[in-house]
């Protein structure tokens, strides 16, 4: 059942972060993180609605990225949140919340690394208590309580949790605590409790912390970066019998070689390429994404499927961190043309390019100079879209 719905928090100015735009909208290793809080938001069981509430100045924004990450079943609605507090913006957003939501999540932006998970972790928790549901972790530092620089006490800590976000409440009563609030509160439990509605708390995530200060952005850099994988990728075409037709690899034409024959325009290079951005993302290869069944594709150039599979990786949280290709035939001369070939293949990945070539030594349809193959490995990095 859906009726679920999570109200995403993106209103905050972010000027501890020092960037000069709003925090949601800072970008984050190729996404902003409005982009990446969505990006586990949207893979929650059970989700039904979105609510996403953004500064009035970056309205249009906010949209033209919920338009981007629109899914099926689920519906995405845009706000304008509060000028002065968190709460007020909170308050706007449960005023469209659709009429089958039964469970409200509410959910910082600024902690977009949050898996989806721990959503499913709090909404699981809501359901089967009935009350609030806040996700914490343990404190591992020793704290002290202090009256300017004079250290009055040591805390026991065995007794305290850092609470994170999404916190979990049923509709009805969380609605209910927003219109009888007559003070600011930290965070919505303090609210809920406030109103007289019970908290409890289940397990947060380490990669729950919030992004507020260029400490924060440098550590969920570094969060990301870590997540790498690898692919390889691998095209053969035969010469063509044809000797007007110009030769296209990496993208670029090669005088005075013969072409290549291909359904499309025959770039081994590039069609690697695709391959093993493919394979490393998990997403097929290039025959099931641009295959000859799709006669839109009959003659396209190699930065048609380059560009095609760019996009599939940004949509599922990836990008290019390098691509290494190694040509192999007799033919062409790489040499001469490695400088211009490895600059155009940069430019259309958008990562660094190399290319390499070695020979057969004579054997096989390569060293009868039939034709030519492409490897490809690439190196992708980034938050991959899984709960």
């Amino acid at each position: 059942m859906r009726d679920i719905a999570v109200v995403l928090v993106a209103a905050g100015s972010g000027t501890r972060l020092g960037f000069n735009t709003p925090k949601a909208f800072v970008n984050l290793a190729g996404l902003r993180l409005l982009e990446h809080a969505l990006t586990h938001t949207l893979s929650v069981q059970g989700l039904r609605q979105v609510v996403v509430v953004a500064p009035q100045s970056h309205l249009a924004d906010a949209r033209a990225i919920a338009a981007a990450n629109l899914n099926s079943g689920i519906t995405i609605d845009v706000v304008e949140g509060s000028t002065e507090t968190r709460q007020g913006s909170i308050a706007n957003g449960l005023k469209v919340l659709l009429k089958d939501i039964n469970l409200v999540l509410v959910h910082d932006a600024a902690r977009s690394l949050t898996p989806a998970v721990v959503f499913e972790r709090v909404a699981t928790a809501v359901r089967e208590s009935g009350s609030g549901v806040v996700p914490v972790l343990a404190v591992a530092d020793t704290i002290k309580r202090a009256s300017a620089e004079i250290i009055l006490e040591t805390v026991d800590r065995d007794h305290l949790r850092i609470a994170q976000t999404p916190q979990g409440f049923p509709r009805e009563a969380l609605v209910a605590a927003y219109e009888s609030a007559n003070a600011d509160h930290t965070d919505d439990a303090a609210l809920f409790q406030a109103a007289g509605g019970a908290v409890i708390s289940v397990v947060g995530h380490s990669n729950s912390f919030k992004i507020t200060t260029a400490a924060d952005f440098a550590a969920a850099e570094r969060v990301l970066a870590a997540e790498q994988r690898t692919g390889i990728g691998t095209d053969v075409h035969r010469f063509a019998a044809d000797g007007r037709k110009p030769l296209i690899l990496a993208g670029i034409e090669w005088p005075n070689e013969v072409a290549l024959e291909g359904h499309s325009d025959g770039d081994a290079v590039a069609h690697a390429v695709v391959d093993a951005l493919l394979a490393a993302a998990g997403l097929g290869d290039i025959g099931g994404n641009f295959g000859v069944d799709r006669p839109e594709y009959a003659g396209a150039s190699g930065e048609v499927f380059i560009k095609g599979t760019l996009e599939l990786l940004a949509q599922h949280g990836w990008r290019v961190q390098n691509v290494s290709v190694q040509l192999i035939g007799n033919r062409p001369k790489v040499s001469p043309m490695r400088e211009a070939a490895e600059a155009r293949m940069t430019e259309l990945v958008g990562a660094p390019v190399t290319l390499g070539a070695t020979t057969t030594d004579g054997l096989g349809f390569l060293g009868n100079s039939e034709g030519v193959a492409a490897v490809a490995t690439a190196l992708i990095v980034g938050t991959p879209k899984v709960g």
